[in-house]
């Protein structure tokens, strides 16, 4: 096995955990099961009578070969993700890790982890979905991850009664992750995939950009390079500005799902803040 991708994946998502200090490992135990509900709580707040999910029900995922992985930190459990086998390999549903460890690569950890768990049993695409306007979440899993989106869902999950979603919709882009690709390898060699947003490129276009106002202002989208502007902080934006917030929702998914739904695709994401769609690499591909 030395030497194959499973090989480098597993030894990338060891030392990624080592760095992170963290440990991940399969949950079996009903005990296990609640205890990650208990960390999905801490950091969702849902409606007490509105679970996001039930131990029962994260036991059976767990009894028939889907992915249920706990993340541990000094003998306590700080983060958990599932995903389930899907006809594309495995649709990652929900990750999170609270509050205790952010800002240490736990996150990166889960992923990595989680590319070596799938390519251990044969499984080279992963998808999930993300919030397309929240800039941390789309460099993450665009640039620092590789992952591709594919399809952008408006409203997806319709209403959801957790404090972190609770009052918006709930649009999200479906991103395909292929594990033996060369973004997603050369993002457990610490590798991100980048992308340039030159606005003074004359080939360039803005189609969705910032009023001096704050507002969101569309634009045109016919250049060779088309960019698509999402604020920097639209989690705070939603409770400082919920009618705002709101206006750059429906001109995101005018916007980047009116590019999307046409078969434009999205190259990448820039760190501060454009979607980058490239038609020339379009007309090579």
């Amino acid at each position: 096995m030395s030497g194959t991708p499973t090989a480098a994946a597993t030894a990338a998502a060891e030392l990624t955990a080592q760095r992170a200090g963290v440990t991940l490992r399969e949950l079996h135990g009903l005990d296990e099961m609640r205890e990650a509900c208990r960390v999905l709580d801490r950091i969702w707040r849902p409606d007490p009578g509105n679970p996001l999910i039930t131990p029962e029900l994260l036991r059976v995922f767990a009894h028939s070969g889907s992915y249920v992985v706990g993340v541990h930190r000094g003998g306590r459990m700080v983060g958990f993700c599932l995903g389930f086998l899907a006809s594309v390999g495995l649709h990652s549903h929900i990750a999170g890790v609270d509050d205790s460890v952010r800002g240490r690569n736990v996150g990166f950890a889960v992923k990595q982890h989680q590319r070596a768990w799938a390519l251990a049993r044969d499984i080279t695409t992963v998808t999930w979905t993300f919030d397309p306007l929240i800039s941390r979440n789309a460099y993450f899993n665009l640039t620092k991850l590789g992952a591709e989106p594919s399809e952008y869902l408006a409203d997806f999950y319709g209403a959801m009664q957790d404090e972190v979603n609770a009052g918006t919709e709930t649009d999200r882009l479906l991103v395909r992750w292929e594990l033996t690709g060369e973004h997603a390898a050369g993002s457990a060699a610490g590798i991100p995939r980048t992308v340039t947003a030159d606005v003074a490129d004359p080939r360039t276009v803005v189609a969705l950009d910032a009023k001096p106002d704050g507002r969101p202002a569309v634009g045109r989208r016919d250049g060779d390079t088309v960019l698509v502007r999402i604020p920097a902080e639209a989690e705070e934006l939603r409770r400082t500005d919920p009618p705002l917030a709101r206006e750059w929702r429906h001109a995101l998914r005018e916007v980047l799902g009116g590019l999307m739904a046409e078969g434009h695709t999205v190259t990448g994401f820039t760190r501060d803040g454009w979607y980058v769609i490239d038609r020339r690499q379009e007309s090579q591909a």
